[in-house]
């Protein structure tokens, strides 16, 4: 009885926590959703004034904020095309290959993740300036490049863990050169890899805010954007399209679970 008892009590405790834990970190996503549908503009975060659909119509004339959002999707997307090409080609290169200075380059991948990101901002604003590249839409890529691959490398490299080079061997005992066989061997077993480091340097970057500031120029990201509107409140088109990000996120996210976008296949019968 006693043993039961004590079950019961630590199965409260553990639900009491769980619960808390998700209220603390879906609490401030589901004030951003709910002031979306706020009538009220001034102050939305302390009171509500009835329930509308009109922030989600005005969000389409603010022409600012869609361009910002628009400047971060294209940064976005091109620094994840380009990183997870760079970082999937060290990543195999890294793993197949010995050569003078390769335990050096494995350690100096550590170093955009640990360092504070301030001083990579501050770093690459002054290489920027040495070779004079005109800060702006150039300048965010590279730099969102720079500190997504090794994100992109740790990821393939993973997967590269568990690897057997016999199959490619029995690819080229089979005719195929070394092309043919990376294309048909050795990239669909690295796919996992290459699909979660494509998809976390994504997130990286529509995310980023401190490097983006130093290397932006007049290019303004969704993330700049909203941090410039904080001086003077948050406008409910911000809560509007950040709801609507949301909602874009949690479908792929769905559809990567379900096995869509991730090419599952059904195991023959």
């Amino acid at each position: 009885m006693k043993r039961v008892k004590k079950e019961k009590r630590k199965r409260r405790v553990s639900v009491l926590f769980c619960t808390l834990m998700y209220l603390f970190l879906f609490m401030p996503i589901s004030v951003v959703v709910a002031n979306s549908f706020n009538a009220t503009k001034s102050k939305p975060y302390l009171s509500w004034k009835g329930f509308t659909f009109d922030w989600y119509i005005k969000l389409w004339d603010n022409t600012s904020l869609l361009q910002a959002f628009g400047n971060t999707m294209i940064i976005a997307v091109v620094s994840t095309l380009l990183a997870t090409i760079i970082g999937t080609l060290g990543a195999v290169g890294i793993y197949r290959y010995k050569f003078k200075g390769k335990g050096l380059i494995n350690g100096l991948l550590y170093i955009p993740v640990v360092i504070p990101e301030i001083v990579i901002g501050i770093a690459l604003l002054t290489i920027f300036s040495k070779v004079n590249i005109p800060r702006g839409m150039l300048t965010l890529i590279l730099a969102h490049v720079s500190f997504c691959v090794p994100f992109v490398i740790f990821n393939v490299r993973a997967r590269l863990s568990g690897y057997d080079n016999s199959i490619e061997e029995a690819s080229m005992d089979l005719g195929a050169n070394r092309l043919v066989t990376f294309f048909e061997i050795t990239l669909p077993v690295l796919a996992p890899g290459i699909a979660g480091g494509a998809l976390l340097a994504f997130t990286l970057s529509i995310d980023d805010v401190i490097i983006s500031y130093f290397v932006n120029g007049q290019t303004k990201t969704y993330p700049l954007k909203v941090m410039e509107s904080i001086k003077s409140g948050v406008s409910p088109d911000v809560n509007a399209l950040s709801t609507l990000i949301l909602i874009g996120t949690v479908v792929l996210v769905a559809l990567t679970q379900s096995g869509i976008l991730s090419g599952g296949h059904k195991k023959p019968e």
